[in-house]
């Protein structure tokens, strides 16, 4: 049997371990440390029992105090919402073009539209509205606008959306993929005479533009136009300046040509009110390419 450390007097029994001559001591914990502890496991029990705690099959423990930070949110939302009840209804209630003639509507409009902007649209078109090319998100603060970029026409973009099916009155427009319906070779002629059009980038083959303008000439310019300026109300864009919805390089303008494009956007309304809607086409429209 092992021998058990003995405890002298005035002196802290051990726990029986020893290393190289060096005991483990059983020193008793402070009473004011215990009591603290004690009282810390009892506020937990009463913490757990008062507030929001143990998760369930449907949802966590309600509390005894019925305290949520969903509900103090919500509250704190609904008040935001009756203080600006009056001046949000003057904005969905207004002409759309009178809204910048006024300085304080334009002024809130322009915040809560920067607001609902970072919050909905900025996914898409970045949070500086600088678009993303890759995706064909389009850049915001250029003068490039393919369905128009007045007040009215940015409200009815946002509004109805773009070739998305949940609205019927969404703005809709198809490019034929041009692979399915040229040979190769025009294919290649018009791409070159496509490139040939825009001041930032030059054909790979310049010996094929003058052959690719007839192609173009059959088969783009009913929507781009014959000048290649495009059809701003078809959401044709034009061929003629350095702007580039996807890019505007040999492969990504023969992709284009061969495939098509068919950027969606949803229909903001139903998920926006009249008011935010209307906010966020005035912060659109005053970024710096509003016409």
């Amino acid at each position: 049997m092992a021998k058990q450390p003995q405890k002298k007097k005035n002196e802290v029994e051990t726990t029986g371990h020893e290393w190289d001559g060096i005991e483990e001591l059983n020193t008793p914990l402070p009473r004011w440390w215990l009591w603290t502890f004690y009282a810390t496991i009892v506020w937990a029990v009463l913490y757990t029992i008062a507030y929001p705690a143990w998760p369930g099959i449907k949802g966590a423990t309600p509390g005894l105090l019925g305290w949520s930070t969903r509900a103090n949110v919500a509250a704190e939302i609904e008040q935001a919402e009756q203080a600006n009840a009056g001046i949000n209804e003057r904005l969905a209630s207004v002409e759309l073009t009178e809204i910048s003639e006024d300085p304080e509507l334009n002024s809130y409009a322009t915040s809560a539209g920067e607001a609902v902007f970072k919050t909905w649209c900025a996914q898409c078109h970045g949070s500086g509205a600088a678009g993303v090319q890759a995706g064909g998100y389009p850049n915001l603060l250029d003068d490039a606008w393919l369905w128009g970029g007045t007040i009215e026409d940015i409200h009815t973009t946002i509004t109805h959306g773009i070739r998305n099916e949940e609205d019927p009155d969404a703005r809709w427009s198809q490019m034929p993929a041009f692979g399915e319906i040229l040979p190769p070779e025009e294919v290649e002629q018009v791409v070159n005479y496509v490139m040939s059009l825009s001041p930032s980038y030059e054909p790979k083959n310049p010996a094929l533009v003058e052959a690719g303008a007839e192609v173009f000439d059959i088969n783009c310019s009913s929507c781009h136009g014959v000048d290649g300026t495009g059809d701003q109300f078809q959401g044709a864009p034009n061929l003629t300046d350095a702007i580039w919805l996807y890019g505007g390089d040999y492969a990504t303008v023969k992709e284009t040509v061969i495939n098509a494009r068919f950027g969606v956007m949803p229909s903001w309304q139903g998920r926006l009110d009249e008011s935010e809607i209307r906010a966020v086409a005035t912060y659109v429209h005053q970024l710096g390419g509003g016409e």
